[in-house]
């Protein structure tokens, strides 16, 4: 069984954004770069079913510029058996993402393919779901437990009243949560024998895909500053902050 895990590389979850002078974007030019935490979950997952014996190969995907071998790299050090790259200079946006990832599939034809929920950098939520609705396979989404036959897998799924369970019938799209499971560290070794499996590259032209972006950003600001917080004495003074300051009594 073949499992395809979609990677993005983003700014560090430690790094400090900082916007461009002319408020275009976030300068990323001296920043620590890497794989977004829930595409991690999702790479472990993958491995994990592939040391139980129901998985038999993992192939890593990622669209953006050459920059995001790394990522695929480092996924390989965790585990995949291959990686492929749909190169493009193009600021990649969820709609462009999903047609490239339906294209590899096509050529590819996994049986399960896996997402993290969203990416940190724009927080989406939306490339899993619009790739199974273009693959038109079954989805689901938020996965805290997967279980894999050769047939269907089962997804349990954190929703407000509890647990929801989930049966699909393969192939099938699932996004991954938070709880679903810890990713390992690469090891030293894994990490040298990395460099040697496969990576693709591919073009948009090669998949016969338009990855020409349909929103245009007008506008990239820093958040207002908060004002700091302050003691007050008795109930009193609270009350009177709230009426006459905060103006929400």
């Amino acid at each position: 069984m073949k499992v395809l895990v979609a990677v993005k590389r983003v700014l560090d979850y430690n790094a400090m954004p900082r916007v461009k002078p002319d408020g275009s974007g976030i300068d990323l030019s001296i920043l620590k770069m890497s794989m977004t935490p829930f595409a991690e979950i999702a790479v472990e997952e993958a491995v994990k079913l592939k040391e139980s014996g129901i998985a038999t190969e993992i192939v890593l995907v990622s669209i953006g510029t050459q920059a995001c071998q790394d990522v695929l790299r480092t996924g390989l050090a965790l585990g995949g058996d291959r990686a492929i790259l749909v190169e493009t200079d193009l600021a990649i946006q969820p709609l462009a993402v999903a047609k490239a990832l339906v294209a590899v599939c096509k050529n590819e034809r996994p049986q399960l393919l896996i997402f993290g929920k969203q990416a940190i950098d724009d927080d989406a939520c939306q490339t899993g779901q619009m790739t199974a609705a273009l693959l038109d396979w079954p989805q689901a989404t938020f996965a805290s437990k997967v279980e894999l036959t050769d047939e269907y897998v089962t997804v349990t799924r954190e929703v407000d009243g509890g647990l929801e369970t989930r049966k699909l019938t393969l192939p099938a799209v699932v996004t991954t949560d938070l709880r679903l499971n810890t990713p390992r560290y690469a090891s030293l070794p894994n990490i040298m024998k990395a460099k040697k499996k496969p990576l693709e590259i591919l073009s948009a032209a090669d998949l016969a895909v338009d990855l020409t972006p349909r929103l245009n950003i007008l506008n990239v600001c820093e958040p207002a500053v908060r004002k700091g917080g302050v003691i007050v004495t008795d109930v009193a003074a609270l009350i009177d902050k709230l009426r006459n300051e905060a103006k929400v009594i």
